[in-house]
């Protein structure tokens, strides 16, 4: 079982194209693992054990038959509980929808089905994937397999959490304001927010001034660089997707050496300081790049990183979206959750003007960055793990000893600008603290180029490897 729990999607489709592992086996394995670990993990919403195995099935005998296999055949993937799946019930993280059942699904995980993936079912997030970890009134707790004392993180937490505990080696996780790479940051993953438009995702409430990203995570780059590719392409409701082309690799990052690439270090962003070993990981991943030839580079340009400005974008939009829960549910929802709709409930109208242009700003900001460097990089959070028991609006995150504010300053501020700038990032594992939780590496690129990101991820797992370190909680088990 545990051999079957620690392969990768890539080399268990290599396996299953050359009948040497049979889907059936495989996904049988899955899902009696993710179904032990729910007493423990709480990483999913709802388990499709009976129809994954029916796939699964399926996915032997066009095996059997020598038809033509997807490039995720007989895979098992999971999706987020806030994207749409045709027959599987859909609650967006609050009991507010028990009992929606989409008749269609996201075009994500229509491509993940078209490819051969095996769904395994819903993973959790709390409610409409609000905050930065992932409990809540509906569905509970759900907890890191690194120590189950603290949060995956969010708002993709389940999806980080059955990663990472080798629960399945692939998920879909979205991403509105960090919301792939913080948990997978915290439960030492791999997670990409593509370029916007690289992965549609025409589903959002507002597709035009979106801030909101589908992207994989997984244990392995290549794995991450597998599922992108299915997942990658234009689709008419979504028009950032329709002008699109992804670059290919930049020639500088072609071989084994990158000499000559330039790689801009923003230690700070809205955070006035970062966790002791937090920055002792990013800098010895910066000198892992420098020893393969990258001319690292701190970047001092002082940028004003619109902490309040983008607090308010997103809060305005929950406002606008859920005011109406508010006045049916009250008390029933979660009390973060509440907060941060009182906060947006407040904004004037010219406020939030002032808010989007300032979002304007940033983007020219960094798009300057970008004709100096060739890449930017930052740790990928402020501290590694929160507590499971955390809150979300009303708990400061303390850093080195002191507090440092809530989350947006003093855990999550490296992430949140590039959903507003539509840059791609990506997070992957760093090495792990004194206390054995994991610390995250982010690389961001210019627009369209999320292949560079894959390609230079995969150059330091190379040189800085983490995937053959399991979790105390590996397969869900206490």
């Amino acid at each position: 079982m545990s051999d079957l729990l620690a392969l990768s999607a890539t080399d268990a489709a290599r396996l299953i194209r050359q009948k040497k592992l049979s889907p059936v086996e495989y996904v049988k394995t899955i899902v009696e693992a993710v179904q032990r670990s729910q007493s423990v993990l709480n990483a999913f919403t709802v388990v499709t054990a009976e129809a994954a195995l029916e796939q699964a099935r399926i996915a032997e005998g066009a095996v059997m038959a020598r038809t033509a296999l997807g490039p995720l055949h007989g895979i098992p993937v999971s999706i987020k509980d806030l994207v749409d799946t045709a027959g599987i019930e859909t609650f967006y993280g609050s009991a507010v929808h028990k009992g929606h059942v989409p008749t269609k699904d996201a075009t994500t995980v229509q491509r993940l089905k078209e490819a051969g993936g095996i769904l395994i079912g819903k993973t959790t997030t709390p409610e409409y994937g609000h905050k930065g970890l992932t409990d809540g009134p509906s569905f509970g707790v759900t907890r890191n397999p690194w120590n189950l004392e603290y949060s995956p993180g969010g708002s993709s937490g389940g999806a980080a959490a059955h990663v990472a505990a080798g629960l399945g080696p692939l998920a879909l996780g979205t991403d509105g304001a960090g919301s792939i790479r913080l948990p997978a940051s915290a439960s030492g993953i791999v997670g990409l927010k593509p370029t916007r438009g690289a992965v549609a995702h025409g589903y959002a409430p507002d597709v035009i001034s979106s801030i909101s990203y589908s992207g994989p995570m997984t244990r392995t780059v290549a794995d991450a660089a597998l599922m992108f590719d299915v997942l990658a392409g234009p689709e008419p409701d979504d028009p950032w997707s329709l002008g699109g082309l992804l670059a290919p690799v930049s020639a500088g990052l072609m071989g084994n050496r990158i000499a000559g690439v330039k790689i801009g270090y923003i230690p700070r962003m809205a955070n006035p300081d970062v966790d002791n070993e937090v920055k002792a990981a990013t800098e010895a991943a910066l000198e892992t790049l420098a020893d393969l030839g990258a001319e690292v580079e701190e970047v001092t340009d002082k940028i004003d990183w619109i902490e309040e400005d983008g607090r308010i974008l997103m809060r305005t939009g929950m406002w606008t979206k859920s005011r109406h829960d508010l006045e049916r549910w009250g008390n029933q929802l979660d009390s973060s959750y509440r907060d941060f709709l009182e906060d947006g409930r407040k904004v004037s109208m010219e406020r939030l003007r002032e808010a989007e242009s300032a979002r304007t700003r940033l983007y020219q900001a960094v798009q300057r960055l970008f004709g100096r460097y060739d890449l930017l990089a930052s740790p990928s959070l402020v501290v590694p793990a929160l507590k499971a028991s955390h809150h979300a609006s009303r708990d400061q995150v303390i850093v080195n000893g002191k507090p440092q504010g809530f989350t947006r300053t003093g855990f999550s501020s490296y992430l949140y600008a590039f959903n507003l700038t539509g840059h791609p990032a990506i997070s992957i594992p760093n090495g792990w603290n004194a206390a054995g939780l994991p610390i995250g590496f982010q690389v961001i690129g210019r627009w369209w180029a999320d292949r560079d990101l894959l390609r230079i991820a995969a150059m330091l797992e190379v040189a800085r490897p983490w995937s053959q370190r399991r979790p105390p909680h590996w397969g869900g088990v206490k």
